[in-house]
This record gives structure tokens, sequence and C-alpha cells, in this order.
């Protein structure tokens, strides 16, 4: 069974991520839990936080009020995950939004994180918002970011060679082995490292290979160049519902497991649905 974890909150773009991800799985064996983080008033008043014209029981009051309509909104939007045969419950706790999923997300030991973003600026392009980079940063396990609802026809999977980047395929593909998207594994030369042609067409020939055995018929491409810019190119000139891709780069990390840099600017500068693979069980020894 695959358990997720998806944090909402007043906005409406976290109930479209509870609704993209029932129906990312709803032909899966799953289980959908929401969970929503109230702040925490005594936090505010011992450590005399002024909130002007308003008074203990009030500030209170209103932040009851807006978790009972909140989990409303919650359980409306699990009737749509419950149609697709997706069990789905919510959860209300108290404290900091992105400790509390972090921790209920290792308590409960969830195989994926799921946040809703629009965080969209004329000025700045897409943003995100702390709660969305501490979670990136610290999550121990795959993450998915959701800015809008979009039925998934088109996957494309980022597909470096890496040994994450291949987890992140077995991740994904047993989830869309009913719906048969198409998907393209797709691969960027990158020269300026000494990538040779031999080396890339190898990346995608394995990529293909794992995805057929789950029944799938991917197709491959490669391009030379930056992978930032090349991948946000073929985002945006192809109508992808879905972007895959492993947290590390070439350069991993030994021992501080942070999200690379790369990863980070994808899911900055796409408004399309990403997932950001980390592997949980990694994070068990």
């Amino acid at each position: 069974m695959i358990k997720v974890l998806v944090g909402v909150d007043t906005s409406p773009e976290s109930r479209v991520a509870l609704r993209y991800v029932c129906h990312l799985l709803e032909h899966c064996d799953a289980q959908v839990e929401a969970i929503y983080v109230k702040p925490d008033v005594t936090f505010y008043l011992q450590h005399d936080f002024e909130v002007p014209f308003i008074k203990k029981k009030s500030l209170e009051e209103k932040v009851e009020e807006e978790a009972e309509e909140v989990e409303k909104q919650i359980l409306n939007v699990c009737e749509v995950c419950l149609a697709g045969k997706v069990p789905c419950e919510p959860k209300i706790v108290t404290g900091d939004a992105a400790e509390e999923i972090l921790a209920e997300a290792q308590r409960g030991d969830y195989d994926l994180i799921v946040l809703g973003s629009h965080g969209h600026s004329a000025l700045r392009g897409l943003l995100l918002g702390n709660v969305h980079n501490k979670i990136l940063h610290h999550a121990r396990r795959p993450v998915l970011i959701v800015r809008e609802m979009r039925n998934i026809h088109r996957v494309l999977v980022a597909y470096r060679g890496t040994s994450c980047d291949q987890k992140a395929l077995e991740f994904i593909a047993p989830m869309l082995e009913r719906k048969k998207p198409q998907i393209t594994v797709f691969h960027v030369r990158e020269k300026a490292l000494g990538e040779t042609e031999e080396f890339a067409q190898k990346c995608v020939m394995e990529g293909r290979s794992s995805l057929e055995k789950f029944g799938h018929a991917p197709v491959t491409k490669v391009v030379e160049g930056d992978f930032v810019d090349e991948t946000i190119k073929e985002i945006m000139n192809e109508d992808y519902d879905l972007v895959v891709l492993g947290a590390y780069g070439h350069n991993r990390p030994k021992y501080l497991q942070i999200i690379s840099d790369e990863a980070l600017t994808l899911v900055k500068r796409t408004m399309r649905p990403v997932l950001v693979f980390r592997d949980k069980e990694e994070h068990r020894k």
C-alpha cells in the first residue's frame, strides 16, 4: 500500500493538490491523509506577539473556526478520492506547519508528501513558501508539488542516469501502470561535464527498459546543453502533466542529503506538478 500525506491549509491550491494526488493514485492500493496544522495560539501569547484588536479568546475561536472550515473542505475533496476508491481522511494537529508535516511523515512512515502551491509573481516568477522550501530540503521521502489540476496523459522523467533517478522511475512506474500515460525519458547531454553521446544513449535506454518492465511504452529524448535550461525548455514546449526527477544531481552530498540546487530551480520555474524523489529506505540505514 502507498501511504500519502497531503499538507492542506485554507488555500484552494491545497485542495487542488489533494484532488490531483487522488487522480494519480486512483488505480493503486493507496491511503491518503490530509493534514492541517493549526497555528499554536499559546506560542504567540507566550512570546508576546501582539495581534491588534484581537483578544486571546477571540484568537483561539478564530483558529478553531478556521480549522473546522478546513476540515469540511477536506471532507468534500475526500469524497472525490473515495469515488476513485482511494481512502482519504483528515488529520488536524497544532504547531509549526513544516515541522509537523515532516514529523508526521516520519512517524507514520508515509511514502509521499504532497503540497499545493500557487506562488506566482509577475516580478519574481514562480515562488515557493517557507513551508515548501523547508519540506523539500528536509523530507526523507518523495515530495510532490502541485500548482494546477491536470489529468495525467503525458509524463516527463528528467533522467540523468543516477541511482536516485533510477529509483524515481521505479517509484512512479507502478502508480501509472493502469493509466498508461505517454512517458518521455528525457536526458540532457552535458558536454561541459565531459558527457559522451554513448553515455547519454545508455542512460535513456536504461530508463526505457525499467519502464517497459511495468508495461509502459516510453519514448526517449536526448538533447545537449544545460540540464536546467533544457529541461525547462522541454517542459514549456510540451504539454506535460507531471514532471519526475531525482532530488540529487551528479555531485550528490555524501552526508547532508539535501536537494540539489538544480532540482529546486526546476520546481520553482514550472507550473507543472513536479515529483522530487528521495529514497526513504536509504534514511533507515
